[in-house]
């Protein structure tokens, strides 16, 4: 252990005002950024939908910096570095993900809706029972996102800073929901992608200067750096060759199918992306940004291979599980050896460096989340369904104010408890919860004429239900030492990942309760959805 406290202190002991000053210069850009786009927001297009204003490529930007959280940006360097190959398949699923969304739900969503996932659902269903449906899962789905990003933090601050006692780590939890609580309720969605955009620019400078670094050091020759991390990681061929992590049994071999139907189903139903595409103008500059963000997203993803294998040949493996069990602080770490090591300047300006851009991320990041989250509350809950549509536009966007407070305190609350589990994983639970609750609701809605309001709503809470269920008796909460509860075992589900149960489970409640509704499909409805999808005419 004690390595580890040198590798967090020494490069932050003599040089921690260096890292400080550079959290805070990031901090006080951002809100400053956030009052100036607060000042602007006069009205609830601006507020949920940014006034609709921005071009592709800056909403392409913008969703790159909403989808590379801190899992892409640490928890897929530590997968990489601890795991070898099987790390790497979490890239892959992350971007073969966007297909699914740029093929199937960009367009027709920005035609089709005006704020939230609910709009959609709405158009040709009960008004009521649907939005709740639509906002129950939002907010659950955004939770368990929100915990991802705030152990991230938790871990990423505590190295940098030397804290290795909990109630440090908690405090840093605490700091992190108040900025992001600060995003929403000031800058809105306006304040929120202006965030978004500069987070997305610092992290592939830095991703890229990392890059570089490691490839230089190995003189440009990918094939002695595979070579270095599988020597390195004490694994030798078996690194680099799948099964390290998901092809010792029979149920890790399903574990990672699970897994990889999660990830790419679950990108085209997680709300925090999904408002992403009313901030544009029209359909065509939707598809554009999705263009522009596969671009962007898929560069990083290639350079994760550089952060993780580099990781795995210039750092012991013990070095990094001492420093974070999950391997979340690897990025970090390689930054500060690739920069000279712990005792060098170069070592701690590189690791300031890296650790303000994956602070930043995370905190962009929570705000997205807490974003959809309150929007879904105020425009589908609260207007919708407990004012009846009888709510005027100034009290809606103070419910939504109001809501990001509490919800940015369930999540705080939730951080603190699981610290110990890796971001990557924490993030795949969250993408087969919406993959299992609002893709097949919303590919059902969208394309199919026969779907009825109780299909959806079976859809969404059987989804919804079965997915958080099958985690809570899954070893991800209890029955292992990185477990939400090591101490206690109560887990009789194998997998880590409910996506390949609850995904099908999802569409087959959708299926059946349309089929035994005794609701006669409105298909004048559809038939104007459709239309409205496709076409754009009439579109908001």
């Amino acid at each position: 252990m004690s390595t580890t406290y040198q590798l967090a202190a020494g490069g932050a002991g003599e040089h921690r005002t260096l890292i400080i000053t550079l959290f805070s210069v990031f901090v006080a850009a951002t809100l400053a950024i956030t009052i100036w786009a607060g000042r602007q927001t006069k009205d609830a297009t601006d507020f949920y939908a940014g006034g609709r204003g921005f071009t592709g490529f800056q909403n392409g930007l913008a969703i790159s910096g909403d989808y590379m959280s801190a899992a892409s940006f640490l928890g897929i360097a530590g997968a990489i570095a601890l795991a070898g190959y099987d790390g790497f398949l979490y890239s892959i699923g992350f971007l073969v993900a966007w297909l699914v969304a740029l093929l199937l739900v960009a367009e027709p969503l920005r035609n089709s809706g005006r704020f939230t996932m609910g709009d959609v659902l709405a158009y040709r269903m009960r008004q009521r029972p649907v939005r709740t449906a639509a906002g129950v899962s939002t907010i659950v789905v955004s939770i368990f996102y929100l915990l991802a990003q705030m152990v991230g933090a938790g871990a990423l601050v505590a190295l940098l800073l030397g804290i290795t006692g909990e109630a440090g780590k908690n405090l840093i939890v605490v700091f992190v929901g108040v900025v992001m609580i600060l995003y929403v309720t000031i800058g809105g969605m306006k304040g929120t992608t202006w965030v978004q955009i500069v987070k997305a620019v610092l992290l592939i400078i830095g991703t890229l200067l990392i890059t570089i670094l490691v490839l230089n050091k190995f003189h440009w020759n990918v094939s002695s750096l595979l070579g270095a991390a599988a020597e390195n990681s004490g694994q030798g061929a078996a690194f680099l060759e799948p099964g390290l992590k998901y092809g010792l049994t029979a149920t890790s071999k399903i574990d990672f199918i699970s897994l990889g139907i999660a990830l790419v189903l679950g990108t085209a139903g997680l709300p925090h992306i999904l408002i992403r595409f009313y901030t544009v103008p029209t359909a065509k500059t939707a598809r554009k940004s999705v263009n522009w963000a596969i671009g962007i997203i898929g560069g990083f993803y290639l350079m994760t291979i550089a952060l993780g294998f580099g990781a795995a040949a210039l750092i012991k493996p013990e070095v990094i599980k001492a420093s974070n069990a999950a391997g979340n602080t690897a990025a970090p770490l390689l930054a500060q050896e690739i920069g000279g090591g712990a005792d060098s300047t170069g070592g701690a300006i590189l690791l300031a460096v890296i650790s303000a851009v994956a602070f930043a991320t995370i905190l962009a990041v929570v705000a997205g989340l807490t974003l959809a989250s309150s929007s879904s509350f105020a425009h589908d809950l609260y207007a919708n369904v407990i004012r009846r549509g009888k709510a005027t536009e100034k009290e809606e966007v103070g419910a939504a104010r109001i809501s990001a407070i509490a919800i940015g305190a369930v999540a705080i609350g939730l951080g603190i408890f699981a610290g110990k589990l890796n971001v990557a994983g924490l993030v795949a639970l969250a993408f087969a919860v919406a993959a299992s609750a609002n893709l097949p609701t919303l590919l059902y809605s969208l394309f199919w004429k026969r779907f009825t309001t109780q299909g959806a709503l079976w859809s969404i809470y059987g989804g919804l239900a079965s997915s958080v269920l099958l985690v809570l008796f899954s070893p991800v909460v209890s029955g292992k030492e990185t477990s939400m509860f090591p101490g206690v075992d109560f887990h009789w589900f194998p997998l880590e990942n409910p996506g390949l149960i609850s995904i099908p489970l999802g569409f087959l409640l959708g299926w059946l309760g349309t089929l035994i509704s005794k609701e006669e499909p409105d298909t004048k409805k559809f038939a104007e959805l459709e239309v409205r999808s496709m076409t754009g005419f009439g579109a908001h």
